[in-house]
């Protein structure tokens, strides 16, 4: 899944918004980010467009998710 964000300015606030996009639809999420710096480069108030991607099918958070009673991690292996 592609979620795109941005920001307006609104009455000297910034305004939140999202749209999001299923994981087949990258090229349509660009196409929309590209939109949207067309406004703003035409002097729309649109600010802080942005994409993240979070793949439906991971199997654990990421990170490192469990570790033994073995794991003893050193920051210098000498």
């Amino acid at each position: 899944m592609y979620m795109v964000y941005w920001s307006t300015i609104e009455e000297d606030c910034g305004v939140p918004h999202a749209e999001p996009f299923d994981t087949s639809e990258m090229v349509a999420a660009m196409k929309f980010m590209e939109a949207l710096r067309a406004r703003q480069r035409a002097g729309e108030a649109v600010r802080f467009i942005t994409m993240c991607s979070e793949h439906p099918d991971v199997v654990g958070h990421p990170g490192v998710d469990v570790t033994g009673p073995d794991y003893n991690w050193k920051k210098r292996r000498r």
